[in-house]
């Protein structure tokens, strides 16, 4: 068993794994593009089916250029508290999989699949580093086509705000007291041998 503040596991698996959770108080601080650059590098490294890394990342950090532009594709709600994190990230996978002149070969199976696991090892990442990141799909997702210009072939996962911890007192009320880890389903809920369970 382990315990990381207010959760505990019923299996021992490492604390990094309960350390990390989605928070929506950030504290206003810029993440410089070299800690997003060391994030993309850990979700470089993720899984993918016949190595053909579907995923990508169109970024803004807070204060730059883009950062209201990006900030405008959020929907309301997720805009009223993800204006204080410290980068905003779109995720994107290609549909297909594609002939190394990159014209398309076929359409993939597994491109969701394998850009939640480069998300999952950017979480991951984002932890080890003392940063915290919030995924969302509350995301206009025809304005972030547009807007960033994604190509047809791409489907828009979901946006990612990334930033360091910031007081719960911040957020708008309603979201305050909502503001701690949450805890997970038993394995026993979703983890089944032999096949899926009668109902």
């Amino acid at each position: 068993m382990t315990d990381a503040g207010s959760r505990t596991t019923h299996h021992e698996i490492d604390d990094i794994f309960t350390r990390r959770w989605s928070p929506r108080a950030f504290d206003g601080s810029a993440v410089a593009e070299s800690e997003l650059l060391r994030l993309f590098e850990a979700a470089r490294w993720a899984p993918s089916a016949f190595n053909a890394q579907p995923w990508r990342f169109l970024y803004a950090v807070r204060d730059g250029a883009d950062w209201t532009r990006f900030l405008d594709l959020l929907i309301p709600f997720n805009r009223s508290w993800a204006e204080s994190a410290g980068a905003l990230i779109i995720i994107l996978s290609d549909t297909q999989m594609r002939n190394p002149d990159g014209t398309p070969k076929s359409t993939s199976h597994s491109h969701s699949f394998d850009a939640g696991a480069a998300w999952g090892m950017l979480a991951m990442q984002a932890t080890l580093s003392g940063l915290y990141t919030h995924g969302m799909t509350g995301v206009d997702f025809d304005k972030v086509r547009t807007e960033l210009s994604v190509p047809e072939d791409f489907r828009i996962e979901a946006a990612i705000a990334v930033g360091r911890i910031g007081d719960a007192s911040t957020l708008p009320e309603g979201l305050r007291e909502r503001e701690q880890p949450s805890d997970r389903k038993p394995v026993a809920d979703f983890a089944f041998a032999g096949g899926f369970p009668a109902a």
